[in-house]
């Protein structure tokens, strides 16, 4: 067991070492931008990247927010359960965040998604909306790449396939997005 630990976490290293640091220092400034503009960022995934989706708007939205002259807009499609479960129903699954972001995004906006697969239909469709729509979109993905990768206008793509070490490095790129603005002092302003 100690060896399996240990080489899970030397590959975590690996995942998080391929973190493009230029890509996220980028993403810092798409988000202050749109901080700036005071423009509404909509996040969303599927399984662990919903869960990532959820956590990221709780640290940008409470965190940064507080400490920032004004507060980011932000919210997780995937976080009003009745609403998806509505859409899924009577539309289909792959509708459940176009379908959602057609009651809420505006030019401007942005939409950041997060799969390892980069492939998930309703993920999918919600860049297709968005693009069609004038709303910035951003997709953090895995070594797969899949569609997203392509749709997107800002990928970032860590190098693994592995679910776990994926989410989490893409986890850990959420958390510099939201400490970037509580710890640096020329962000704040």
């Amino acid at each position: 067991m100690q060896q399996y630990l240990s080489q899970y976490i030397q590959a975590q290293k690996a995942a998080l070492d391929s973190i493009p640091l230029d890509q996220v220092e980028s993403l810092i400034g798409k988000l202050r931008q749109l901080w700036q503009e005071d423009r509404q960022l909509f996040v969303f995934g599927n399984g662990g990247s919903a869960a990532n989706a959820s956590h990221f708007i709780t640290d940008l939205g409470k965190g940064a927010s507080d400490r920032l002259s004004k507060r980011f807009r932000c919210l997780s499609l995937n976080d009003n359960v009745s609403w998806m479960t509505a859409l899924g129903n009577d539309y289909s699954y792959d509708e459940i965040y176009a379908r959602q972001l057609a009651n809420f995004a505006r030019p401007g906006d942005l939409v950041l998604t997060m799969s390892v697969s980069g492939s998930s239909p309703n993920l999918v469709r919600a860049v297709e909306w968005a693009r069609q729509h004038g709303v910035y979109t951003v997709a953090l993905v895995g070594g797969k790449r899949g569609r997203l990768a392509d749709l997107a206008d800002f990928v970032i793509a860590i190098d693994a396939m592995h679910y776990g070490r994926v989410e989490d490095a893409h986890m850990g790129i959420c958390h510099m997005l939201c400490y970037a603005f509580m710890e640096r002092e020329e962000l704040k302003g």
